[in-house]
This record gives structure tokens, C-alpha cells and sequence, in this order.
């Protein structure tokens, strides 16, 4: 079961821009059905984590409920941290893969999401939040757990099992605003 974890959550990653945009577009590259190699992860961490935290940033700007304002809140503070542990980890790290300080570019996944959040007010863009938070903590939880699991770069492997917990924590966050809301 576990295996096809991986697949789904790139099968989403994949599809999701014509989901959310007009034309479909991925960067992503191919991973094998059981492991997530070292530069998607750390590509689409990088991406991932930005969308977080500006997405996060637009809410709290949205004039959303106390509760998803609160949770935007922890989403700013907990993903700008999982950023600079991202940084320190890549710095012990055997990768090659270059990410500028200002950051990458969004992936046009996130991209689009961002775009569509960014079109949205009031109700509307709350329930669009709450929906784009929870696919993206899925879809999260499930590469770090592959990557955590079955990572080949042991200092990313050790970044992905310790912010494993907190986007389990998110998650779970998440399932409580949304049932309110």
C-alpha cells in the first residue's frame, strides 16, 4: 500500500495544475513508485514551503475567521522555521542542487493555487484556503514520509522524519478548522 502512497501523491502533484489553472503544466521529474529522489524533494519542498507561507501571509490579510487566522499564523511561523532547517540541512547535505537564496520559483502547481487564492475575498477564499491547505499537507505528509523512509541523502532524510511531526500536527489542525468551517 505504502508504494502507491508515493504514486498518488505525485499523480496529484502532477495533475493538479489543470486542476487549478488553465493549461496543465509539470516540472516535476519521474521518481520510481517507492522513493522520492533527492531533487524532486528538495524541489518541490522548496516550492511547497513558499506556497505555505504566502498563502498563509494572503490569509491573514483576507480577513478570514480568529481560528483559520490563527492557523495561518502557525502556517507562517512553522513553514518560515521549516525553511531555514530546510537551509541547514542542504548545507550538511551531499546534494548538488541549487536553490537561490531568494528562493526558486514557484512550481506551477503551487503557482496556480496561489494565483487563485489571490482572485478570491471573504467566504469564498476561507473555504478555497482551508481546501488548498488540506490537499497541500497531504500531499506533503506523504513525500516527506517516503522521503523520511527511503531518502539516499542522510541529512535530508533527517530533516524530512523531524518535520514529518509538525505537518502531521498541521494536518490534524487543518481537520478542526475545517469541520468548523
Amino acid at each position: 500500500m505504502k508504494p502507491h502512497l508515493a504514486i498518488a501523491m505525485l499523480a496529484l502533484l502532477a495533475g493538479a495544475p489543470s486542476a487549478f489553472a488553465q493549461q496543465a503544466v509539470s516540472t516535476l521529474p519521474a521518481v520510481s513508485e517507492n522513493k522520492v529522489d533527492t531533487d524532486t524533494f528538495t524541489k518541490t519542498l522548496a516550492s511547497a514551503n513558499r506556497f505555505e507561507i504566502e498563502s498563509s501571509k494572503l490569509a491573514q490579510k483576507k480577513g478570514v475567521a480568529a481560528d483559520v487566522a490563527d492557523f495561518a499564523a502557525l502556517m507562517v511561523k512553522d513553514h518560515t522555521k521549516a525553511g531555514q532547517d530546510f537551509k541547514a540541512a542542504r548545507e550538511r547535505s551531499q546534494t548538488t542542487a541549487s536553490i537561490k537564496p531568494q528562493g526558486p520559483p514557484l512550481l506551477p502547481t503551487d503557482q496556480a493555487m496561489l494565483d487563485q487564492l489571490k482572485a478570491l475575498d471573504g467566504e469564498a477564499f476561507q473555504a478555497r484556503y482551508i481546501a488548498l491547505q488540506t490537499e497541500a499537507h497531504k500531499q506533503a505528509v506523504a513525500m516527506f514520509s517516503t522521503y523520511a523512509r527511503s531518502g539516499d541523502d542522510p541529512a535530508l532524510k533527517e530533516f524530512a522524519k523531524k518535520t514529518l511531526e509538525v505537518l502531521k500536527m498541521h494536518e490534524m489542525h487543518l481537520r478542526d478548522v475545517a469541520a468548523v468551517h
